[in-house]
């Protein structure tokens, strides 16, 4: 009962801890300029002689200096404030291949407009080199700047707020506000162009494969319009009703499912070129995957440690991109890992594409 009360005491002094340094935080950072440096130099220096000499104008002229550094704080607060942040993700992204993230203010002052205002994303664990620049945002107004990112490597990229900041109006200061607005991308594996092998199912089976209902250029029957068909497949000699169209009902070539094993198991005592070519193998499985999707192929991928995941051609890749995306490698030592020994041999027995070191690719 001591230990509880104990620890109910304790939590209790954290949280009033945390209240406080909330509210004794500075809610605005601010920083010299190289102009504001010397304009803090010049007004000190002038200080210094107004008051050895006693000189009416030289303490005019500090008074002058100093009214303007308190300008410059009162204008640039009155840019800075009732200002909303919101950041716009694309719905994919890929490693190697540059992408667009917008980046949205809404100025909620009604009457006063923000100038000079310069968004920065932050991003977990990197460095923020991405700004976006608003100079003008008019009153109940929103302006929406984006800028251009190229990652390098695939994963989760957590966006944890914004550093909102103005240098307005005459460029001494920079007065800066944080924002916590917590976003994740995520980034596919890069795609390379890749040589499929023949596919003996298919050629076996003359020029097309199994037919079934798809959007191939063969017509196996006529049926009734419903909501989501493409209105270019309506039959307008079988819909003599004003309300009800027919609709042509397309074949499709129907291909074997191929199944990419992928080695995630890091062996013990494996070097740091280990982590280069299981991303290269990544890499390699993702390019199977959209080739063998493109190609009409269902595709599931499986890894040592039993994880997987299916896609087809009407789902598309996002899945299996998304899945090798977020995958990582798994200690050998790690005791949660139980290789499935007769999965390993039944795939193993199956025919194989060879290509380098990417596990297996069969059917």
């Amino acid at each position: 009962m001591v230990d509880r009360r104990a620890t109910t005491a304790e939590s209790k002094v954290r949280v009033l801890i945390t209240r406080l340094s909330r509210r004794l935080r500075p809610p605005r950072k601010l920083r010299f300029t190289r102009e504001g440096k010397y304009y803090v130099l010049i007004t000190f220096g002038v200080g210094v002689a107004a008051v050895n000499t006693g000189n009416n104008l030289l303490y005019l002229v500090l008074g002058m200096l100093l009214a303007l550094i308190m300008v410059s704080g009162v204008m640039s607060e009155m840019s800075l404030r009732n200002l909303r942040v919101a950041r716009r993700l694309p719905s994919r992204a890929q490693a190697g291949r540059a992408h667009l993230v917008e980046i949205e203010v809404f100025n909620q002052k009604k009457r006063f407009p923000s100038y000079a205002i310069e968004v920065e994303d932050l991003r977990a664990g990197q460095p923020t080199d991405k700004r976006c620049f608003f100079l003008k945002i008019s009153p109940n107004s929103a302006q929406v700047a984006a800028y251009r990112r190229k990652p390098s490597r695939r994963g989760l990229d957590r966006h944890t707020g914004f550093r909102v900041a103005t240098r307005f109006p005459f460029g001494l200061f920079e007065k800066s506000l944080l924002y916590d607005r917590a976003g994740e991308l995520v980034i596919y594996p890069q795609i390379d162009r890749v040589r499929l092998p023949y596919d003996h199912v298919v050629a076996n089976q003359g020029s097309r494969g199994p037919v079934g209902r798809g959007a191939g250029d063969e017509i196996i029957g006529v049926r009734p319009m419903r909501e989501g068909d493409d209105p270019r497949d309506i039959y307008w000699r079988k819909s003599t009703l004003p309300d009800q169209f027919a609709l042509k009902e397309r074949a499709r070539e129907a291909r074997p499912e191929i199944t990419i094993t992928l080695d995630d198991i890091r062996p013990r005592g494996a070097s740091a070129s280990w982590n280069g070519d299981f991303e290269r193998r990544v890499r390699e499985a993702a390019s199977y995957a959209v080739a063998l999707l493109r190609r009409g192929n269902g595709v599931k991928l499986v890894t040592s440690t039993g994880h997987k995941v299916t896609a087809n051609p009407s789902v598309g890749a996002d899945p299996v991109l998304k899945f090798l995306a977020l995958v990582e490698p798994t200690d050998a030592t790690d005791p949660t890992v139980e290789p499935d020994a007769s999965r390993r041999t039944t795939l193993e027995s199956e025919p194989t594409l060879p290509h380098r070191r990417i596990a297996r690719v069969m059917t």
